[in-house]
């Protein structure tokens, strides 16, 4: 089997108009369609994939291996590339006015990544992200 690239991700929601104000209202993508199942084919490709362990998640969350028991544990994480450290923390900025609950602001990992993060209605860990290396070139 050869894997040529990530063909499509959609959260699973339970409450659709709840998660598309997040997604359409919020971050502004260009989700349409004539049904309830709203989406888009007009968003870049993914330039990572992986499978990363909820101790290694709630480490860079919260400082502790151990997921907080008063938030949902995510299924997933959904990454989305901003231009700019500044561009990051606007959007949380901009989340915050919205009346999200942010996880953590703009912070830099280790790695050299500014990401910020919340949880999403449906239980997705979102990440407002600017990784340098996706830039160059």
């Amino acid at each position: 089997m050869e894997i040529q690239f990530v063909a499509g991700f959609a959260a699973i929601a339970p409450n659709v108009p709840e998660s598309l104000k997040l997604y359409v209202d919020a971050f502004g993508l260009p989700l349409e369609g004539e049904s309830e199942y709203k989406s888009t084919s007009k968003l870049g490709g993914v330039r990572h994939f992986g499978v990363w362990p909820l101790s290694q998640a709630a480490q860079s969350c919260f400082g502790t291996d151990q997921w907080p028991d008063d938030k949902i544990v995510p299924q997933a994480t959904l990454e989305f590339e901003m231009s700019s450290p500044d561009a990051v923390e606007q959007g949380v900025g901009e989340l915050i006015d919205l009346g999200y609950v942010i996880i953590h602001g703009a912070k830099q990992e280790p790695w050299g990544q500014t990401i910020a993060r919340l949880l999403s209605p449906e239980g997705l860990l979102i990440g407002l992200s600017y990784a340098p290396w996706l830039h160059n070139g």
